[in-house]
């Protein structure tokens, strides 16, 4: 295969959107924000899938951050968090990805565009306490990809890649978040075939 040179060499700070025939079921329809991608592997968050049957005070109680016989009364925009899927790795670890106007020094990784990401209890703490990020998104678990790994499965039309939207990242309805990915890259998604094969 002829190498793409318009290809930037890295993909971090896109959205990944998977196509009709993606064979993994884990990431059906799904919208991936990609925080790193370099020759070792990439690593991203998943948009649009909701942990059903975990709410976020629930979690905030599991993680002993508020006390468990508590009603919880949650800030703006703490009381609309959701908890996400974020990928099938680590699922038992919280990412969160959020506006730039919080950091934890040596802890909270920029990506690009005013999108952050941090790892860690303090920034779920700030979010309670009404002192974190304006905006933001919790996720458990990520997607990730070893080397080499995403850019065949590019190749093979499993994924497409687009610029990330942060209205789109931070939007807590997860509805149409795959829709509207593929719409700000020009694509009708009626118009894509699950057939094997470009678009």
């Amino acid at each position: 295969m002829v190498p793409d040179h318009n290809m930037p060499t890295s993909l971090a700070g896109q959205f990944l959107i998977a196509m009709p025939q993606m064979a993994d079921t884990r990431f059906a329809h799904s919208v991936v924000y990609l925080c790193a991608h370099s020759d070792e592997g990439a690593m991203g968050i998943v948009l649009n899938q909701k942990t059903p049957s975990l709410s976020f005070p629930d979690l905030l109680r599991q993680l002993e951050i508020v006390d468990g016989g508590a009603d919880i009364v949650l800030p703006a925009p703490a009381d609309r968090m959701e908890v996400h899927r974020g990928g099938p790795v680590e699922t038992g670890r919280g990412f969160v990805l959020h506006s730039e106007d919080y950091v934890v020094a040596n802890s909270t990784m920029a990506i690009q565009d005013g999108i952050c990401l941090t790892a860690t209890l303090d920034i779920l703490r700030a979010i309670v306490e009404g002192r974190g990020p304006r905006r933001a998104m919790l996720a458990l678990g990520y997607a990730g990809w070893g080397a080499g790994q995403l850019e065949t499965e590019l190749q093979e039309n499993g994924w497409i890649t687009g610029p990330a939207d942060s209205e789109i990242i931070f939007d807590p309805v997860t509805e149409g978040k795959w829709d509207r990915a593929l719409a700000k890259i020009g694509i009708d998604p009626g118009m894509l075939s699950s057939e094997a094969g470009h678009a």
